[in-house]
């Protein structure tokens, strides 16, 4: 898949009109239908006069190519998050709600149960031994502080899902160290639950978390892994369609010099 040509089909092209005349020329054409400039995502000559102008080092970075990818994945993740987030926040409101029927829930409960009685029968299932019932009772008998430290607790960590989320999707470099360090703090409760009990969703949920958290790690270079903040930076200037052309146009005007340097000798 071309991601730059997808990108520009989804939201335009990005063109930019540098003042430097040699690099100006390399990046504008002319056609019987007007002038065109080189879309600085795609590459592509897009008729019209150009989005920006200034210097070459002022142009904005258009992420081109694997950056793109890498981005759609980051907000692919963002959307995980933010599903994950709504989710854990409505549980927060559900058990503030319930904290303020306790009682009339309870009553209805103890009321209610028997009459699945009959139907448990035909099944052969023990609803004094489910463990279904056991875990709605033990909460039904929590005390009040105690739902409303779990509230607190679920809606902290919604927060903070939300706040993943955010800064995942804007491609903020503290959004994506905040991504790995929430995940990393989480992955031994998600072992623990899965040698108490192996289910296929808590396999596919830890295993999602543990790539992701060492894609980020690595493509992002965070804490120093593969050069560090240095090298992320200079790989998205190495992929710059002006970084590019301005590299090429050094090479050729080297190359003009030399000979005439060799002559001269």
């Amino acid at each position: 898949m071309n991601w730059s040509l997808r990108a520009c089909g989804r939201h335009g092209h990005v063109t930019y009109a540098p003042i430097e005349e040699a690099l100006r020329g390399r990046l504008r054409a002319d056609t019987a239908l007007g002038e065109a400039w080189r879309c600085l995502r795609c590459g592509d000559f897009t008729l019209g006069e150009p989005h920006g102008s200034g210097p070459a080092a002022d142009a904005p970075i258009v992420l081109r190519g694997k950056a793109l990818r890498d981005a759609t994945i980051l907000r692919l993740l963002a959307v995980f998050r933010w599903a994950k987030g709504l989710l854990v926040l409505g549980a927060a409101f559900g058990i503030w709600r319930f904290r303020a029927h306790q009682n009339a829930i309870g009553l209805a409960f103890d009321e209610d149960l028997p009459l699945l009685q009959p139907l448990a029968d035909k099944l052969g299932w023990n609803l004094e031994e489910s463990g279904v019932v056991h875990t709605l009772r033990t909460v039904l008998a929590a005390e009040t502080r105690t739902l409303t430290w779990i509230g607190l607790g679920l809606l902290v960590f919604g927060a903070l899902l939300m706040t993943e989320g955010v800064g995942l999707w804007l491609l903020k470099r503290w959004g994506e160290y905040f991504a790995v360090v929430a995940t990393s703090l989480f992955v031994p409760v998600e072992v623990y639950e899965l040698v108490e009990k192996v289910t296929w969703l808590r396999v596919v949920i830890l295993l999602v978390n543990l790539a992701a958290v060492l894609y980020i790690l690595l493509s992002k270079r965070l804490f120093g892994l593969r050069g560090g903040r240095a090298a992320h930076e200079a790989e998205r200037h190495e992929t710059s369609l002006l970084e590019v052309e301005t590299a090429t146009l050094e090479a050729t005007l080297s190359g003009h010099r030399h000979p005439a340097q060799t002559t001269g000798h």
